[in-house]
């Protein structure tokens, strides 16, 4: 008896041969089917902020191009939000996923992640974990979640949320300005379609940078803005090339930039040295100021609202954070 006859006698063998395989030629790639956003609770204007901080409002709009914010609302309340909504719009029931990623710096208690209790809430039977990589940690999720794709997962499901002012000092106008609360989230699913989903992400960090922009136990968040400006324009710079290489693309080929919202003047900046122009940048930094892990899938939602970002768009993520951390992912829109 040689071994294929020997095989053939063992229980649950099926021939190689009568097994269905993947056509070689069609392009596994990942991509965006849902998006869902939440922000805090309650509004505070520049004009608020004025009553008791050394402050104004033009001197906020002209430094920041922020007019409010809005705080309020639990990591676990915002996610849960956004979250029903992107699988709503991506008709994904929650049984159906298979990993959830949240992304954020401020989760609502030391341990357990806040993507447990998420996962929980949702009634979803799948793992479940959280990222911090500060405000660029929702591209870093994109990017985890469109490697776990190629690896064989049908549905990943990728939130941001971070809640800021409860780590901001209220009596400081350098830091109490430009923070608010947020959350977004995105399905993101397996597609066959080789000319559409995500074509390319970069991850990096520049440890040498992190004291720039820290928060310690107990602490308020600390930040020297000046420095934190000039190296998120370099490091969003350099990340965006990165991935518009690796897909064979230029500059010239992106239709919307989605750049993190922390300062209008960084974003407008990074354009600049992009050669893009600024009227494709996505922003709502005026009405949300700096989300942090949200920021990026808030001015995703209103650009889709919009219509700014619509199917066969090539559209780029780029974001910066505390670390320093940054990263960037190249998509072309649409199922």
């Amino acid at each position: 008896m040689n071994a294929s006859q020997l095989a053939n006698q063992l229980p649950g063998y099926e021939p190689t041969n009568n097994k269905p395989t993947e056509n070689p030629s069609i392009m596994t790639r990942a991509t965006i089917t849902g998006l869902g956003t939440a922000r805090g609770h309650k509004v505070i204007t520049n004009h608020d902020l004025a009553q008791t901080l050394d402050t104004s409002n033009e001197w906020i709009v002209e430094r920041t191009g922020i007019h409010e914010r809005r705080i309020g609302g639990s990591c676990l309340e915002l996610s849960t939000q956004a979250a029903r909504t992107a699988l709503e719009q991506a008709q994904v029931p929650p049984a159906d996923l298979n990993l959830i990623i949240c992304s954020t710096c401020t989760p609502d208690q030391v341990f357990p992640a806040v993507s447990n209790r998420i996962q929980h809430e949702l009634g979803a039977n799948c793992g479940a974990f959280d990222l911090n990589a500060a405000c660029s940690g929702f591209t870093y999720a994109v990017s985890i979640a469109e490697a776990q794709i190629a690896a064989g997962m049908n549905k990943v499901l990728v939130i941001g949320v971070d809640t800021l002012s409860r780590f901001t000092d209220w009596n400081d106008r350098t830091t109490a300005v430009l923070f608010g609360d947020g959350a977004g989230a995105v399905v993101v699913e397996k597609t066959q379609n080789p000319d559409k989903g995500i074509l390319s992400t970069y991850l990096g960090s520049e440890g040498r940078f992190a004291d720039l922009l820290s928060c310690d136990f107990g602490n308020y968040l600390q930040m020297d803005g000046k420095e934190v400006f000039r190296q998120a324009v370099r490091v969003m710079v350099s990340a965006s090339q990165k991935v518009l290489a690796e897909a064979g693309l230029t500059s010239a080929d992106v239709d919307v930039v989605v750049p993190h919202q922390a300062n209008v003047r960084i974003i407008e900046s990074a354009m600049k040295r992009l050669q893009i122009p600024l009227e494709k940048a996505a922003t709502v930094l005026a009405t949300t100021g700096n989300t942090s892990s949200a920021s990026i899938p808030l001015a995703m939602g209103a650009a889709i609202t919009d219509g700014f970002i619509s199917d066969n768009k090539l559209v780029l993520l780029v974001g910066f954070g505390a670390g320093m951390s940054v990263a960037a992912a190249l998509i072309r829109w649409g199922q």
